[in-house]
């Protein structure tokens, strides 16, 4: 299915397709969104009581050690964070932060270092990419100023939602993205000449939506002041697990996790998601989506001929995308940065 975020019923589509991807579980979404119990992740070490993971060191690969760049918490009270969310948001991009800023215990500190809440355009229920319905408990007239912000693939944005994120950033300390929410966060025009990531399998639907953003492979996240996008899915949880380390410090953002048992360390290189930085060549055999990237069947997908050579598709919408400019797919530069 394709990832293009035209989000309409195909969009829905796609976000039931990702859901494939990994097994996702929501737990009381009113009171505790909770971390999804199976997640693929790479284990790239061992946590344990008395030995919390450490940083990469440079030979084993580190060779973009981030600049801590603190972020200055309340000295009382919680940090406002709203999840905006809309239909077909989807479930990890948003109840995997959920889940590290909950967990988040600060010594010395009365208040809970976050205030989680959800926003939406309207307190209609709305469902998630795996069907969960869940009642937003803020509109945009009546939310708490955020101060960070987490933007979740999603449906197609309306105009009063980017008009929000436009308003609220402005006061921030993080606007964050998770995967495909890149492009939610793109349509504001707040990313337009920085350096963005996305989910790996819409780097071309993103770099041809979105030619002024520079977008970078291979990034697990990228900082741009006070915004941050983040690659996909459980590369939400290692940016949030970043703007911890942010506000309270690394000691912090490692016993966050390790109360988790998150064993990724993603979180303190972002240039470690180079196992997307590559682009997938599309074969005969096994063909990819010219519009999307993603695999196709080639016995069911849609294809068209073009210049002698045929090109295959997620869906009918790719298919009407490409043949509406089809030089546009064909010619364009996907190496990113």
């Amino acid at each position: 299915m394709s990832l293009l975020p035209a989000l309409s019923a195909k969009n829905l589509s796609v976000m039931n397709a990702r859901t494939n991807i990994t097994n996702r579980r929501l737990l009381n979404p009113t009171a505790e969104l909770g971390l999804l119990a199976a997640i693929t992740l790479v284990v790239l070490g061992q946590l344990s009581g008395s030995n919390l993971a450490k940083a990469p060191s440079t030979s084993e690969g580190n060779h973009a050690a981030v600049k801590i760049n603190p972020l200055k918490p309340p000295a009382q009270g919680s940090i406002p964070v709203a999840f905006l969310i809309s239909e077909g948001a989807v479930m990890i991009d948003f109840t995997g932060p959920w889940e590290v800023f909950q967990d988040v215990m600060v010594p010395g500190r009365t208040d809970h270092p976050f205030h989680l809440y959800t926003v939406s355009e309207s307190t209609s229920p709305i469902h998630t990419s795996g069907g969960m319905k869940i009642v937003p408990e803020y509109t945009f007239g009546n939310a708490p100023a955020p101060k960070v912000i987490v933007i979740p693939a999603q449906s197609e944005p309306s105009e009063a939602t980017l008009e929000w994120i436009r308003k609220s950033t402005k006061s921030t300390d993080v606007t964050m993205s998770v995967c495909t929410g890149a492009f939610v966060l793109a349509k504001t025009g707040l990313l337009s000449g920085k350096a963005a990531t996305t989910f790996h399998g819409a780097f071309v639907s993103f770099a041809n939506e979105f030619p002024e953003i520079h977008l970078k492979r291979g990034a697990r996240f990228v900082e741009e002041g006070n915004l941050a996008t983040a690659g996909g899915l459980s590369s939400g949880i290692d940016l949030a697990l970043r703007v911890v380390e942010r506000y309270f410090g690394r000691e912090i953002a490692q016993k966050t996790a390790y109360n988790m048992e998150y064993q990724g360390l993603g979180w303190m290189n972002p240039d470690s998601n180079q196992a997307y930085s590559a682009t997938p060549v599309s074969t005969a055999e096994h063909p990819l989506c010219v519009v999307c990237g993603m695999d196709v069947d080639p016995a069911n997908g849609p294809k068209s001929v073009f210049k002698g050579a045929t090109y295959y598709f997620c869906s009918d919408a790719d298919k009407k995308t490409f043949d509406a400019a089809p030089d546009k797919f064909v010619n364009t530069d996907r190496k990113g940065l």
